[in-house]
């Protein structure tokens, strides 16, 4: 609306949420309230239309048969009954755990080993980081179709350098003996988030610490086991359990790559719970799914959370 000549626009402060609670008649501390609230309200807004709705949605659809374009039939219990009787759906629990256990400690020690080189006074250090951390932000099926050139069995460069060293490469992504374990290791093509907070946790170690111990003759692998690691302690707790969720919800690289593979040998559990919701339109399976590896992640949180206690070292913490 246009201000008539000669007159002068309100100012901003008696038009704010905190003026107009003061006309109101509330206490400093109650306009703070109301003023924070107010602020607030666009997140909490997006956080139930976006975050706990889909939520609570997801638990009606899971006691639902439900595919889109009919309206939800109300069946209970079945979806999960029906899951417990369903053969991929346990082979695809088998085909995630064999990944995570494979691949969550060799993440956690390859991001730990380049963090230390990386921590290094080498000359062009802030190049080398960068070029380790670009991989990580590069999108994963960019990366894996990549690795599918790279990995072919005609033309690939892996397969035509061990031709060249008189070997005979397997069809890496097709043989049920070697795909999973490829997809494994092409899935450590994105450490570089891990190797960050490993520096970052590195380069807070006190140095008066392995001063000490070079002072008490330690060793460099006495200091690495002695000083480095308890003090690291944390760090490697935090990168275990975000590694942990991120092997369970492994997706990108099984589906671009090998769509679960043949005799779905590389059917990981969020591939097929992709299956049910998009390809079949079984949106109250799938969601039962959802709610199933829901329970499973948490479970394996809190047991790590549980083991922390007996290895997590945080400086200034009081032992009993």
């Amino acid at each position: 609306m246009a201000i008539p000549p000669g007159s002068t626009a309100p100012p901003l402060s008696s038009r704010s949420p905190a003026t107009t609670a003061a006309r109101a008649g509330l206490s400093l501390r109650q306009r703070e309230a109301v003023a924070g609230y107010l602020f607030a309200t666009p997140v909490i807004l997006g956080f139930i239309l976006f975050t706990l709705g889909p939520i609570l949605l997801s638990i009606f659809f899971s006691l639902t048969s439900y595919d889109i374009i009919s309206t939800p039939r109300w069946v209970g219990w079945q979806n999960y009954v029906t899951l417990l009787g369903d053969g991929l759906f346990w082979q695809s629990i088998a085909v995630t755990t064999k990944a995570a256990v494979v691949g969550l400690p060799l993440g956690l020690a390859l991001s730990l080993g380049l963090a230390m080189l990386l921590n290094q006074k080498i000359r062009a250090v802030s190049l080398w980081r960068t070029i380790y951390f670009l991989p990580s932000v590069v999108s994963g099926a960019a990366v894996a179709v990549l690795w599918l050139w790279i990995l072919n069995p005609v033309f690939g460069i892996v397969n035509s350098l061990l031709r060249q060293v008189g070997l005979q490469p397997p069809d890496w992504l097709n043989n049920d003996a070697t795909a999973l374990w490829t997809l494994v290791v092409v899935s450590l093509w994105g450490v570089g988030g891990s190797i960050v907070i490993y520096l970052a946790g590195l380069q807070g170690i006190p140095t008066e610490l392995y001063d000490a111990a070079k002072v008490d003759g330690a060793t460099a692998w006495r200091r690495f086991i002695h000083v480095t690691l308890p003090m690291l302690s944390p760090v490697i707790f935090f990168n275990m359990v975000l590694g942990l969720i991120w092997q369970f919800q492994w997706f990108t690289e099984p589906y671009v790559m090998t769509q679960g593979g043949r005799d779905n040998t590389t059917l990981t559990f969020m591939l097929y719970l992709y299956r049910n919701a998009f390809s079949y339109f079984q949106m109250g399976y799938a969601s039962a799914m959802a709610w199933i590896f829901f329970a499973i992640v948490l479970a394996l949180t809190l047991v790590l959370f549980r083991s922390g206690t007996m290895w997590v070292y945080y400086e200034g913490e009081r032992r009993r």
